[in-house]
């Protein structure tokens, strides 16, 4: 296994989809408490090329080489006056507890605020997911509220707790 200073951050591309689908499978079980249940076609190179390929969501990866150890996404990109995204990540279960969600999530919100121009940045965790709440702490997100029934996770509706991260005060027209 490389060292964590080998282990690169980059923007996703549709060239990825095999080696995130791998991923994906090889962390299937790691993930289930913190997803929604995924139909089999979302595991394979072609699903994961056409989200990829997607232009509504930006998306980054945690590679170790040219394996994909981890991914975050922006969705729900909103301009005008809101400037706002909805964070979500993930790291492979053998690349945990070392600090890379924590450089991943501040990557992508410099990228949100420099390159988008976006105001904040919103994440939800399941209540039970302490390792996720404690990384988005570290980025600077604070807890806004708990959700009742926010999201269908691991084949129920389960509460969140919402967070942000306010990336710069300045008008909504500029990028800061």
């Amino acid at each position: 296994m490389a060292h964590d200073s080998s282990i690169l951050i980059s923007p996703a591309t549709p060239g990825d989809a095999e080696r995130v689908a791998e991923a994906l499978l090889r962390n299937r079980d790691h993930m289930r408490p913190w997803g929604p249940i995924r139909p089999a076609d979302f595991f394979t190179a072609q699903a994961q090329a056409h989200r990829l390929a997607d232009p509504s969501e930006r998306l980054w990866h945690l590679k170790d080489g040219e394996r994909v150890v981890g991914q975050a996404t922006l969705s729900h990109i909103a301009l005008g006056p809101f400037r706002s995204a909805n964070l979500g990540y993930w790291v492979d279960a053998d690349y945990t507890g070392r600090g890379l969600a924590t450089r991943l999530v501040e990557q992508v919100c410099r990228a949100a605020r420099e390159d988008l121009g976006l105001h904040r940045v919103e994440a939800g965790t399941v209540l039970a997911n302490a390792a996720s709440q404690r990384v988005l702490r570290k980025c600077g997100f604070e807890l806004i509220g708990t959700a009742p029934d926010y999201l269908h996770i691991d084949g129920a509706w389960r509460d969140h707790h919402l967070f942000q991260r306010i990336l710069h005060n300045g008008p909504p027209n500029t990028a800061p």
